[in-house]
Formats: structure tokens, sequence, C-alpha cells
């Protein structure tokens, strides 16, 4: 794979957004999810600190800070405030500030973001948290030591960079596998994506134009879907540079489509990341027109190149035909679909193509490693080489690593592969469980929704005679109400209510806990539902009882004249989802106590400290705000002070004085070893002399300006 300096930095960059918006969403919901009153607090299961204890042991044992918070005079909702607070102004400053995209930096953000989630409970496991966390880690061991001002050669950045390429490979790949692995009807019968929109967690406004599309355009959707999880990931690691960049367009776009099709939080964000390791920086600058595609290969190189490119998109294609039975009926004007194999079939498949994709991924990446140590060779002078070839080793040694550990979760989608795992590497993975390194991942493995929407919908009343809906700001409810937009915000609440009307209320011990505070009239709960008080119908005060039901939604249909809908939903009653309670009912208190959510000792006061009266201040200010806008105005500053630099840094430059011809010159000789990467282009730069080095330097698009 050829120089990929400009890639990763677009990978680092994008990181510390997503980072940023993970923390802040996080940051506006603390209060209602995890404070001393909230649904599930978080005091309950904070570590504790004990002090006969190594610091070190105790991290080990709970791979969290939060048992810093007493240290800092703060409690543990403080506690939590304050990491997400460090996180995203930290984040921020690495979007906006090169020399922040620091290997530390990155660390950091991933050790604050373990630290949530080890006391997140229920509302931070989320598939897009683990990934987030292991795409996290990674990018600690990509990112350079900027704040150390290393001078490094940086041979092995091609080696790390690789594991966001098998990351994104085990993500689309394995999702693609799970939906039909686990014997979904919608899957194998090609329906999923008739449903897809209106059962998504959040639906966006237009799903419910999507969703009047023909049902043969729609299945013929859900077989490009499986198409691109499926076929199109092998190419990740194809040894031809169109295979990979044809690769990235299908996945970038599949990524894009995703942001405008659906409420998924950071999710699509942090896939379209990880598709940028399938890039190299000739393909980025012929983007940026900031010079020529290099001539690399003869004509009949390109030739074979090219007609083995449209051999395998032949195959490809002639194979989605085939398996799924693509017939084009002209009188219909559609496209019919079936699958044309079964569920043994694709069981015996699926048996024979695991092992070899783990393979793949061995051979692709000893070829990367072998080339960063020839890189690391070539380098002129004793010292350089022995040091290059130290970081080589310590960088590829903890690639090999990551790669042995994440065979595990990956292998677990065919058990019986799966079993010839060395005990070894089973038990290192074992070992690095709990810092939550590497996952596996089965997005949408089921498709539910087929009988319509499952909804919860809470009503209270005051004399258990009339009662009154309450309304949610995301989820559906009122069927008048248009579907919002509240992306990359990951409402957490909204997306637990979608997920427990799919199950019974005894799965869903936090909503014990959501209807106890909700007749408490618990204010930071209450905005998790509703900030802005008058559209919660029991701000004046809170409801004696409360009961939940179980409706089913679906979208309604297109009226004869096409417009826009009157009503977005249609929804029919299904059944009791929770009974009718009050404070101090036998029923509530029960459950309470089965789920351990009833207090067994008073809750202490707030700390006072000053640093607890700075969280506090930046509370106040934030907690009226909606999560989404708050996301939206912190992306509008970043696009803001973007702009202002480009700007500045146009009009600044044009007023400096053009350096002397002697002093670029001379630095970029001095430089150059360090900027040359593991390919064949650093073998060569190796053998050249400096005078050689100056008159390539001479011939540069930018000395020609």
């Amino acid at each position: 794979m050829g120089v990929t300096r400009i890639t990763r930095h677009m990978f680092l960059w994008s990181m510390a957004i997503i980072y940023m918006f993970a923390f802040a969403s996080l940051y506006v919901q603390i209060p209602g999810l995890y404070g001393n009153e909230g649904v599930l607090p978080v005091r309950l299961v904070e570590p504790r600190v004990n002090g006969s204890r190594p610091v070190l042991e105790q991290i080990h044992a709970h791979p969290s800070l939060l048992w810093l918070g007493p240290r800092l005079g703060l409690d543990a909702q403080q506690a939590m405030e304050l990491l997400c607070l460090a996180g995203a102004l930290l984040a921020l400053g690495a979007a906006l500030l090169e020399p922040l995209r620091d290997s530390l930096v990155f660390f950091c953000l991933w050790a604050l973001y373990l630290s949530l989630c080890q006391v997140g409970q229920d509302f931070l496991r989320f598939q897009w948290d683990s990934l987030l966390l292991e795409a996290g880690f990674l990018t600690a061991l990509v990112a350079p030591l900027n704040l150390l001002r290393c001078a490094t050669f940086r041979h092995h950045d091609a080696v790390t960079f690789w594991l966001a390429r098998w990351l994104l490979f085990r993500l689309t790949f394995g999702s693609g596998v799970a939906k039909l692995a686990s014997h979904c009807p919608s899957w194998w019968g090609l329906t999923a994506v008739n449903h897809m929109f209106e059962a998504q967690g959040i639906p966006l406004p237009w799903s419910w134009f999507i969703q009047q599309l023909p049902d043969w355009y729609l299945k013929l959707g859900t077989v490009g879907l499986l198409v691109t999880e499926i076929a199109v990931p092998p190419l990740y690691f194809a040894p031809i540079r169109s295979l990979r960049l044809a690769a990235f367009y299908i996945q970038a776009t599949y990524q894009v489509k995703l942001m405008f099709l659906g409420n998924y939080g950071f999710l699509p964000l942090l896939s379209l990341a990880l598709t940028f390791s399938l890039l190299d920086d000739d393909h980025i600058s012929y983007w940026l027109g900031h010079g020529k595609k290099k001539r690399t290969k003869t004509w009949p190189q390109s030739i074979m190149s090219l007609l083995v490119v449209l051999a395998v998109f032949a195959v490809i294609i002639y194979g989605t035909k085939v398996l799924f039975t693509l017939e084009i009926d002209w009188d219909a004007r559609t496209i019919t679909s079936k699958t044309a194999f079964t569920q043994q079939q694709f069981g015996n498949l699926l048996k024979l193509v695991t092992g070899p994709t783990i393979w793949v991924g061995v051979l692709s990446l000893t070829w990367e490693v072998v080339a960063a140590m020839l890189g690391c060779v070539c380098v002129r002078g004793c010292l350089w080489k022995l040091w290059g070839l130290v970081q080589w080793a310590v960088f590829a040694s903890a690639a090999v690593a990551v790669f042995a550990i994440s065979v595990v979760p990956y292998s677990s989608m065919e058990q019986v592969y799966s079993s010839k795992i060395l005990p070894e590497v089973r038990q290192a993975y074992s070992l690095v469980e709990r810092y939550r390194l590497v996952s596996a991942y089965s997005l949408d493995s089921r498709m539910t929704g087929v009988d319509g929407r499952s909804e919860v919908i809470l009503e209270g009343s005051m004399d258990k005679n009339t009662w009154t809906e309450i309304e949610f700001m995301y989820k559906p409810g009122n069927v008048g109400m248009a579907p919002p937009v509240v992306a990359p915000h990951q409402p957490r609440l909204d997306w637990q209510m979608s997920q427990a009307a799919q199950r019974l209320a005894k799965q869903s011990p936090w909503f014990t806990s959501l209807v106890h505070c909700l007749l408490q009239g618990n204010k930071d709960v209450v905005r998790l539902i509703q900030t802005d008080s008058a559209q919660y119908p029991f701000s004046q005060a809170p409801p004696v009882y409360l009961r939940a039901s179980l409706y089913r939604y679906w979208f309604t249909q297109t009226t004869q004249d096409g417009s826009g809908p009157n009503e977005w939903w249609r929804r029919d009653y299904a059944e009791e989802f929770y009974p009718a309670v009050q404070l101090g009912d036998a029923t509530l208190e029960a459950k309470l106590n089965q789920h351990g959510l009833k207090e067994k000792f008073p809750i202490q006061p707030s700390p006072d400290s000053p640093l607890a009266q700075v969280l506090r201040q930046v509370r106040g200010h934030v907690q009226t705000l909606p999560g989404h806008l708050v996301l939206w105005s912190l992306l509008a500053t970043v696009a803001t002070i973007w702009l202002l630099k480009t700007l500045l840094s146009g009009v600044l430059g044009g007023r400096k004085a053009k350096p002397t011809p002697a002093e670029p010159k001379a630095k970029k000789a001095k430089d150059q070893p360090a900027e040359k990467s593991a390919s064949a282009s650093s073998l060569k730069a190796g053998r050249e002399n400096s005078e050689e080095s100056r008159r390539d330097a001479d011939k540069s698009p930018k000395k020609r300006k």
C-alpha cells in the first residue's frame, strides 16, 4: 500500500470529532441517567477506594478513573461530569490543533471513555460504544508522539494503521454474516429494508417517504446491503490498489447513506473514519488537485489491472444475480428477487471462509510488517537504523498482539473454527477483555418491527381515572408528531425505551427505576423526556399514578393527491407493559428491591469544593438545552474556527516574504528520511545521496510554484 500520511491525519481528525460528539452527548444526559436521584445512580456501582491496595491493582480490578472523585472533592455524578467535560474539551482541542492529535491525547480520551463505560450499565452497552473503545485504542497506536517531540521515522505507521482496516473488515463482514446466521426471516426473505426505516431506533422525517417506495425496490435494497457487507469487505486486502479504492467508495457511500437515513448517532461517522484506511496519499492529493497521479505502471500492467478489477466485479454482479435470483419483469417494470440458497448451504460456506479470511489478514499484516522493516533498514546511518528498528519492533509487536486477540471475538460467528483458537490466545483475550480492546459486531442481526413497531407509552394520572400520555422528545409517541433529526446526538433513554419494547418489563430493570423517579418528580429525569417544561404534562406536580402500555406503530400511507402526511403514524393497542403503580405501592417496592435499586443508605450531600462549584456552574448553563442543539452548536463552533483559520492563513500567508531557495532545500534534505514511509519509494530514497534529494525537491510541484 502507498504512503498514508494524509489519510492518517484525516483519520485522527475524524476520531477527535467523534470523541467530542460522544462525550458531549453523554454529558447532557448524566444527571438524569446517573445522578444521585437518576435512573441508574452511578454511586451504587462506583468503584470504592481501598487504601490498603496499590493504585495499579485497584485500576486493574476496576478500570475506571471515577475512584479519583473523592480525592478531588467530588461525588460520583460530579466525577462523571468532570470526565465527560475533560474528554469533550480535549477532543475539541485535538480537532482544532494538530499538535494535540497525539498518541498520549488519544490514549487519555480512550481511558476517559472506558472509565465511563465501566459504570454506564445498560445505557452504555451499545455496540457503537464498544466500537468507539476499540477504534479509540487503535487511534492511540496510529497517532504520533507530538507532545514529547520525539524525532521518529515512523516507518511503522502503515502497520498500526492496518489495524483500522482489519477492524473495518470485522465490523462490516461480521455484521453481514450475522444477519444471515441469525436465521431472521426478514433477512432471508429480503424484506428487512422494507421494515428498517419504520423500525429503526429513532426514525427521520424522510423515513416516512422512503417507506412509501415500492416493495420490490426496498427488497433490492436488502440485496445491495447484504452484498455490500459480505462480498465487498474481502476487497479491503486486495493487492490491487484499484480494488481497495473501489471498496472504499462503496463503503463510504453506504455510511453516508446511513447518516441521512437514520438517527444512528456517531456510528456512521465512526465507520466512515475507518474507511480512510483503504486510501493512500496519492489518491487524496489527486482529490485536492495538489498533484497528478504517478505513473508507476506500464500500459500492459495498467490494462491487466483494469481487466482484473472488471473481472472481480463481474463475478460479484453475476454471483448476486444467481444467489438472489434477480429477474427483470419488463411488463411490470420491476426487478424480482429471492434467496436462492438455503440456511444449511450458508452455514457450510461460513465454515469454509472463516479460516481463510483470518489467514488473509495474517498475510496482509505480514506484508505490512516486512515492508516497514525494510524501510527501517534502508535508512542511512547506523544509529537511525537502530532507532527505526526499535520503533518497528515495538509497534509491530503491538499490532500482532491486537490482531491475535481480535481473532477470538471474530471467530465466534462460526463455532467450529472458534474451538480451534489456541488456548494461549484465548487466555490473552480473557486478560484484557475488561478493557474492551476488541469486540464482536453484529449490527441489526435481527430485524424487529415486522408486525409493527413496538413502543412503550407512559401515562400518568392524578386520580387513576383520567390518564395523560407522557411524550418523549425523540422517540415516536404522538401519531401527529413528525420524527425528529437528532444525530449525532445519542438520546440513550429513548433508544433504551425502543429496546425495552421488544422485551418484557422485567428484562429491563432500569424501567422500574424510571417509573419511580417520575413518580417522585425528579427534574433531572424529566429533562431526559422533555427539556421544555411546558411540554411535560406534570410539570406543576408529579403524577400520583403511572402505568405503561405497549402499542404497535406503523407509518401511514400516502394520500391520493400525493401530499405529505397529516398524521405520520397509526397505532393499535397491544397489551399492558407495566401495571399502574404509585409511591409506596407494594409491587413497585418489590421490584426496586429485586433489582437492587432501593436505597440502603441516605444520599450524602454534594461536596462544596471549588471544582464542584465550577461543575455546577457549567451544568446550570446547559441543563435546559436539548442534547442535539448542544452538539450542533459544537459542530458549528468547530466549522467556524476552521473557516477563520483558513481565511487568516491565506491572508497572512500571502503577506509573508518568500524564503530563499537554499533554506527550504536544506530543510527538505534534512527532514526527508523522517517523511518517508515503508513503501517502495522509501527503499529507493535510502540509496540516494543528498544532492539527488535536493534536485528532487527542486522538481516538486511546490518548488515549481
